[in-house]
């Protein structure tokens, strides 16, 4: 059976853009254009992904994400306007796998759909070392090496590489990595976190790649597409 996504936006044009090209890459699509029809059919249609606009007619998309998230796991990437970095964080934090800015390209939005559904599939015990580009996270040895060379990380640079890797490919927000590396009462201290990548950066990155990606005023995303 295809997996099924849930477009929810009402531009008839992005409609008429997404359905296809879903289709032609295997997937079956439902679309909604409103709050509430996205809701009665995410409770009903068991979608494997939604697509979601926050900009719906009769209200909030991070509503529609929220109520969702009370029945379901199911990923959620979130169709962003350029100007909307407060509605983007606030859709990350309450509970959506990620977001794509419009306008936007398909060969990106299904790399999105790739990663996310990834991440969807139940749990297994990691299988070895994790490969980045040049860089494999050992977390068995607690390790990171880059071909032969060992790399050294202080405790607090390894455990945001390990955080970023639990997240591959999705965008990680300032406030998750704040507290889940220093505490609820440092997640506004922002410049700890600049630091930190900072520091991560330097060690893990080469002229070749940019492994750690900033995603303006959100979070910072691990490369893995």
């Amino acid at each position: 059976m295809k997996p099924r996504i849930l477009v929810v936006d009402d531009e008839p044009q992005i409609q008429r853009f997404l359905r296809p090209a879903l289709e032609a890459s295997d997937f079956a699509v439902e679309t909604a254009e409103t709050a509430a029809m996205a809701k009665r059919l995410a409770a009903t249609r068991a979608p494997a992904l939604i697509v979601l606009d926050l900009g719906l007619p009769d209200g909030d998309g991070k509503e529609v994400i929220e109520t969702v998230r009370a029945f379901s796991k199911v990923p959620i990437i979130v169709l962003s306007a350029r100007d909307q970095e407060i509605e983007k964080i606030a859709a990350l934090d309450a509970g959506a796998d990620d977001y794509i800015e419009k306008p936007f390209g398909i060969g990106e939005l299904l790399a999105r759909i790739r990663v996310a559904l990834r991440h969807a599939e139940p749990d297994a015990p990691l299988a070895g070392p994790q490969s980045f580009g040049t860089i494999v996270l050992d977390r068995d040895r607690r390790m990171v090496t880059r071909g032969t060379e060992a790399i050294h990380l202080t405790p607090k640079e390894y455990d945001l590489l390990v955080l970023l890797a639990d997240n591959a490919g999705r965008v990680v927000t300032h406030a998750t990595a704040l507290q889940r590396l220093w505490g609820p009462a440092h997640k506004d201290d922002a410049q700890y976190l600049r630091v930190l990548i900072g520091q991560l950066r330097s060690k893990i990155d080469t002229d070749a790649s940019s492994l750690i990606i900033n995603e303006a005023g959100v979070g910072y995303r691990l490369s893995n597409l």
